[in-house]
């Protein structure tokens, strides 16, 4: 992904975290369990800090590359379609099998959060 690909993926991402937060908190709050509504914001939380951390990854391609960078975004766009998007249908169905995917998106995310490292470390040898 180049950096507009990515800012773009990121803003989309931001815009369905947000919604799905409100949603949540207004819409969900009386349908479900306060454990479930907790799962639910945990979802949100995520993929908004993770959609953040991709408009970060857009910034810094201009400055330390872009492949490595650019399988970050994925790493993390992969996280958040695994670790938002099971504990989303965790909360909506109470399914405790989506579960066992939100531990392959913690690790994109951490997998994603590296390759930001070693981009940043190794500065524009990844160009």
């Amino acid at each position: 992904m180049n950096d507009r690909q990515v800012v773009v993926a990121a803003s989309l991402n931001l815009f369905i975290a947000i919604a799905a937060g409100a949603f949540g908190a207004h819409a969900l709050k009386a349908q479900l369990s306060p454990e479930m509504l907790g799962v639910w914001q945990t979802a949100a939380s995520y993929q908004t800090t993770h959609g953040l951390g991709m408009i970060g990854i857009a910034v810094l391609m201009g400055r330390f590359g872009t492949i490595l960078l650019s399988r970050a975004a994925f790493f993390m766009m992969l996280g958040i379609v695994l670790f938002s998007g099971s504990l989303y249908l965790l909360a909506l169905t109470g399914q405790r099998e989506f579960g066992i995917l939100t531990p392959f998106g913690g690790a994109a995310f951490l997998i994603a959060w590296l390759m930001v490292m070693r981009a940043a470390w190794k500065g524009s040898t990844f160009r």
